[in-house]
């Protein structure tokens, strides 16, 4: 019996994709209000439930985030992933990008909670993410879009309709 050579992604894959996605794109929008947080809280000053609520939630959604990125990971050792349509330099550059947002994944949500508990250095390491992943971001989004417009190729159906097993 030969094993299934992936040509798509589970289910599974493309939801945590998403999910990830979304909670990532929550965290860059309204990840401040941790900043403003813990320095309101330095300074004896008090914020507004709003303010409080937001920075709260950008603690508990990077938690989410490493636990759904650990998930995503596991997820691609036991299922496997597709390889790169194309091949060559842009190949490359797919598998170099997941690796960096592989590494952003785990390496900002680690990172914030080291600054949140312990301070410096670890704060501004944390705060190199928020530039580090919109770039990544748009780099990828670009390059889906390269494909699906430009390419024709199918790479970003990929992420959007699942592998029929």
């Amino acid at each position: 019996m030969s094993a299934l050579v992936r040509t798509g992604y589970s289910p599974a894959q493309i939801a945590l994709h998403w999910l990830v996605a979304a909670l990532v794109i929550f965290q860059l929008v309204f990840g401040e209000s941790m900043a403003e947080m813990v320095e309101a809280a330095e300074e004896g000053k008090v914020l507004s439930g709003t303010e409080t609520a937001l920075g709260n939630a950008h603690y508990w959604v990077g938690i989410a985030v490493l636990a759904l990125a650990a998930l995503r990971l596991l997820l691609r050792i036991v299922q496997g992933a597709p390889a790169p349509i194309g091949g060559g330099a842009l190949g490359l550059a797919a598998t170099g990008a997941h690796h960096l947002f592989y590494l952003l994944l785990f390496a900002a949500p680690v990172t914030g909670l080291l600054g949140f508990y312990l301070g410096e250095p670890w704060n501004e390491v944390h705060e190199i993410s928020k530039p580090a992943f919109v770039i990544l971001i748009v780099v990828h989004a670009a390059g889906a879009l390269f494909h699906a417009f430009w390419l024709h190729d199918g790479t970003l159906r990929r992420m959007v309709v699942p592998q029929r097993s």
